[in-house]
């Protein structure tokens, strides 16, 4: 009688273990299931016109912040030497701003001027005296007006909001830019 009273407590107790086992799997797997969907809501793939743009931004924002470093030590005049301490300042701000927003949509910006900006540098780097003031201030121009042309398309056509919210922001600083770089060339 005992192994029988046994027996049945023992059968009994394992249906409870193997109902809970159940339970909490099921749950769990349910949970997973609703984890995965949110997640899939949340991280939506960018689009690739937002992510080109932050891409070429980045690249060009590193390359302003380089030459504005550059102009400040090697400029004659003192208004391209200002010129470069504001293209240093606003564009690591700006740089910042978009890294922000590149990684809450999972864009991977470079790290480091393309090779394209790596020989515009270098090749400025050789200039000295008044020829360097001259060929910062030309590139700053074409720089600028192809810029501003950029980030207002992005603004009024890109995919992403925050993308193009981004634009949209920094297009004012970007044109302030180019006022002061026609003043300084004289083409005001």
């Amino acid at each position: 009688m005992k192994s029988l009273i046994f027996a049945l407590c023992l059968t009994t107790g394992l249906f409870a273990v193997q109902a809970c086992n159940n339970s909490t799997s099921s749950d769990s797997h349910e949970d997973s299931v609703d984890s995965a969907k949110a997640v899939n809501k949340t991280v939506q793939p960018v689009q690739k016109d937002a992510s080109d743009f932050a891409v070429a931004a980045a690249n060009g924002g590193m390359m302003e912040v380089e030459l504005g470093k550059l102009a400040q030590e090697k400029a004659v005049s003192q208004r391209v030497k200002d010129f470069g301490s504001m293209m240093v300042k606003d564009h690591s701000a700006a740089n910042d701003q978009l890294k922000t927003v590149a990684s809450t949509l999972n864009i991977t910006l470079p790290d480091s001027v393309s090779d394209d900006a790596r020989k515009e540098i270098d090749k400025l780097k050789m200039k000295k005296g008044k020829d360097f003031d001259k060929a910062y201030v030309n590139m700053m121009l074409d720089d600028h007006k192809k810029d501003i042309a950029d980030f207002r398309k992005c603004a009024d056509n890109c995919s992403d909001s925050s993308i193009k919210a981004f634009a949209s922001n920094t297009l004012p600083t970007l044109e302030k830019h180019l006022d002061s770089v026609q003043a300084i060339a004289g083409k005001k």
